[in-house]
């Protein structure tokens, strides 16, 4: 936060001293009067040259204190028109702060990284699935995350307060078994039975947790508490996050300036 009053202050007294310049020059300027038929010279007495320097040293420093504010305190402002939006389920605001080419890759990054840990747990089930069952689960984060996380269905998710549709229960799928959230002896009791059939095992048990987290999904919607106060805080000069409870899920929003008072929304980090 003072980095960015920092840099705010200097790029505001940078405009202003040029401005400045414009209208008080380093001696009392003389002005010339044109009429039709003479030119007549008025010079300012050292009293209003003094009243003229106060005034605008007063002008100057309420310039930069107003620049400061605006530069420093945008992101604020972002996060309370993306909580109204919230608030009012205008899901279209909230889609439109979204910028989908950063926050899709970020999303689908942390769960096959998710993925890959919990598998390092359970050297059985990788030495049985092997390759396969990496390929296909990871095909399957891809997918869940490229259908969910689309202006339409985020718009959607905000307009119906989080009611699950098919595209959030495969990206709660998705969550569910990157975060080791699968029944384990079923899996492997799946994989010696289908003997080898990886894509066959994967789909049944995405299908059983699709069921599972659907129906934690709605509990959530129901019961789920969202959070009166988020935490916000500067985590750059052009960066801030918003923490907090969404529906009961824990969840950070983190947002990256766009010229100097715009903000949008590029990475949203999963519990």
């Amino acid at each position: 936060m003072k980095l960015a009053v920092g840099i705010a202050a200097a790029k505001a007294k940078r405009f202003i001293k040029v401005t400045a310049k414009l209208f008080v020059p380093e001696r009392c300027p003389v002005v010339l009067i044109f009429t039709a038929t003479s030119t007549v010279i008025y010079t300012h007495s050292d009293d209003d040259c003094d009243k003229v320097s106060s005034l605008m040293k007063k002008l100057v420093i309420l310039l930069i204190i107003i620049a400061v504010a605006v530069y420093a305190g945008s992101p604020y402002y972002s996060a309370y028109q993306l909580k109204n939006a919230y608030d009012d389920k205008d899901g279209a605001t909230i889609a439109a702060a979204i910028d989908y080419e950063q926050v899709r890759p970020s999303v689908q990054n942390q769960l096959t990284s998710q993925f890959a840990t919990t598998m390092t747990k359970y050297p059985l089930i990788s030495e049985l699935g092997g390759e396969p069952l990496t390929e296909a689960a990871n095909g399957f984060i891809a997918q869940a995350v490229e259908g969910a996380i689309t202006p339409q269905n985020i718009e959607k998710v905000i307009n119906t307060q989080g009611q699950a549709n098919t595209a959030t229960k495969e990206l709660a799928a998705a969550w569910a078994i990157a975060s080791d959230q699968v029944d384990l002896k079923n899996l492997i009791q799946s994989l010696i039975i289908q003997r080898g059939d990886v894509d066959a095992v994967v789909k049944s048990q995405m299908q059983q947790v699709m069921k599972k987290q659907a129906a934690e999904l709605e509990q959530h919607v129901a019961q789920g508490n969202d959070s009166e106060k988020p935490t916000l805080s500067y985590c750059g000069i052009n960066c801030f996050s918003i923490s907090g409870q969404v529906k009961g899920y824990p969840l950070t929003i983190e947002m990256q300036r766009e010229g100097l008072i715009n903000w949008k929304i590029i990475d949203i980090v999963l519990p």
